[in-house]
């Protein structure tokens, strides 16, 4: 989004690093959504998409800064068509298929809402096209007809600045649809995408789906208009504290004072880095470093369950290459440390160990970290023996986190098990193998 050049400035500052999806797609099979939902029906994947760069002559004229856009997809989430403005629920009481969810994305051309929701993993993702096929002119156009008759943007006023730039004779619905591919759906059409994709139950499913409504009723209710601010309220605000409804971690709070937030907001590529690194790589083998990591304590006395668990994979598919609309050479930055490069080498990680990219690395390397877990784990007693000069409310606390940490250790083992059994003997990788 343009807004995102001004933090280019600042980020200057940090040390900067740009990431190319071409080198590294990964993008899934058919087969292997499928394979993927049977074992996690509910599902949030967050993506870091790259810059956006139009051609030149063709409908009207966009482009946004190397920072970057972040969009949200749901599995087993539906509109709420019963709302006048743009609101979510739970799609039945059936477990969902693949695909059977809704892209959400925040645009700061909005005026009467923070997000809205498209139908559909692959028409968010891809439109009308299917795997290998060209972007043309006509696909273009025909994504665009399918999305206003899917009523995307019904009801979802822009701000009127929004429409200096229309074309003489394009209604503004139809400006409306135009500006908002690529961005708000058919991501692919234009953008290179990194996605961490993180399980949920129908649970901590159900507290992202409030957390989002609450969201959007005041702007949806005439009560508030949305104002977009890169530093104070951006589109990675957004997807942060979905999942921090969920308990995954900390919320990350809109809003703030613009000093503080200058040097510290949420930015779509690092988001991508922490959320994969947050999933994967807690030190869970640890009560102590559990029990010290506020989210997670939290997350296991009220969901019963730990921010890094198995299933929890990246997926990185580059922008239609065969293109008539959108530019290809395409780059997302990255807000690194300039000294030690951290985030450059932890995004390189990510995409260099299979079980961050393939779903029975992945869960062989969990099961494995469970059964260690499970040999090596103090006794209760022992447990609270490190913790003797805590109060009796405090030791109370204590003795129902290490019970949750059990079960859930426990659970999360058999779930793992379970799903490595029901693998094929030469499973499609969910995420892909590197090329």
């Amino acid at each position: 989004m343009p807004f995102f050049r001004r933090a280019v400035a600042i980020g200057a500052v940090l040390g900067l690093a740009a990431c190319s999806a071409a080198r590294v797609d990964t993008g899934a099979t058919a087969d292997a959504e499928r394979l993927y939902a049977s074992l996690y029906p509910y599902y949030a994947e967050i993506c870091a998409v790259s810059e956006l760069k139009k051609k030149p002559g063709f409908g009207a004229e966009v482009a946004s800064g190397a920072g970057g856009h972040a969009v949200m997809y749901l599995n087993g989430v539906c509109r709420d068509d019963g709302v006048s403005y743009p609101a979510i629920r739970l799609c039945g009481a059936g477990a969902p298929a693949a695909g059977q969810g809704v892209g959400l994305s925040v645009n700061a051309h909005y005026k009467n809402a923070n997000w809205t929701a498209t139908e559909g993993r692959d028409f968010f993702f891809h439109g009308t096209l299917k795997p290998g096929e060209k972007l043309t002119r006509a696909a273009y156009e025909q994504t665009q007809e399918k999305a206003k008759a899917m009523g995307i943007l019904d009801g979802v006023e822009f701000h009127a600045e929004v429409f200096d730039g229309k074309p003489a004779g394009m209604s503004a619905r139809d400006y409306k649809y135009e500006m908002s591919v690529a961005t708000d759906y058919a991501i692919g059409f234009g953008r290179d995408r990194y996605c961490a994709r993180v399980p949920l139950d129908r649970e901590r499913m159900t507290r992202v789906i409030e957390y989002l409504n609450r969201l959007n009723a005041p702007y949806g209710e005439g009560r508030k208009e949305f104002a977009w601010n890169v530093f104070t309220d951006n589109c990675s605000h957004v997807s942060h504290n979905a999942l921090a409804a969920a308990g995954l971690w900390d919320e990350w709070p809109a809003g703030r004072p613009l000093l503080p937030s200058l040097f510290d907001f949420p930015v779509p590529a690092n988001e991508f880095v922490n959320l994969m690194r947050r999933t994967n790589d807690l030190p869970i083998e640890s009560l102590d470093a559990v029990y010290e990591d506020a989210a997670a304590r939290r997350a296991l006395l009220e969901t019963r369950s730990l921010p890094t668990g198995p299933g929890a994979l990246a997926e990185a598919e580059p922008a239609v290459h065969d293109n008539e609309v959108y530019a290809t050479d395409l780059s997302l930055l990255l807000y690194d440390e300039p000294i030690s490069g951290a985030y450059r080498k932890r995004f390189e990680r990510i995409f260099a160990v299979p079980r961050y990219v393939d779903l029975q690395a992945n869960l062989q390397y969990f099961a494995a970290l469970y059964r260690r877990i499970e040999r090596a784990r103090p006794p209760l007693a022992a447990f609270l023996d490190g913790r003797a000069a805590a109060a009796p409310a405090e030791r109370e606390v204590l003795a129902r986190f290490y019970a949750s940490y059990v079960r859930s250790i426990a659970a999360e083992e058999e779930k793992a098990s379970a799903g490595l059994a029901s693998l094929p003997r030469s499973p499609p990788a969910v995420a892909g193998a590197l090329p």
